[in-house]
């Protein structure tokens, strides 16, 4: 039985790792995870909380257009004007019912989603 994902691969160009701890520390607030040394050579690891994404290297890479994970923040708005404040694009999008949402990409054109659900108010009787 599934019962968590526990990372997100991603990938990137040889090379580009300190744009990427640079992202994703720096912008995002991740903080890197030590890789076992075995791994360490290329690429790097990334964790908030229970969120986890690593960043392999792909020698003939190439971002993909669709695919992304889909990261739950709290206070999207200020999220958003974090990202935007540290120079990386935001794109809203109202397309999902329930969420507030907009995606971005890391240095290497990786997209990533973020995504807020929005608390309906109650009207009467409910």
């Amino acid at each position: 039985m599934l019962a968590a994902v526990d990372h997100v691969q991603l990938a990137a160009p040889p090379g580009s790792e300190d744009a990427l701890r640079t992202y994703y520390v720096d912008v995002l607030g991740m903080t890197e995870v030590p890789k076992p040394p075995v791994l360490a050579a290329r690429g790097c690891w990334f964790r908030a909380g229970a969120i986890q994404l690593h960043l392999g290297v792909e020698p003939d890479f190439r971002p993909a257009k669709k695919a992304h994970p889909g990261l739950r923040v709290t206070g999207i708005e200020a999220y958003a004007a974090r990202l935007t404040a540290c120079g990386a694009a935001v794109t809203w999008d109202g397309g999902l019912p329930g969420h507030r949402r907009f995606s971005s990409e890391d240095p290497v054109g990786n997209r990533l989603e973020f995504l807020e659900p929005v608390l309906r108010a109650c009207g009467p009787g409910e």
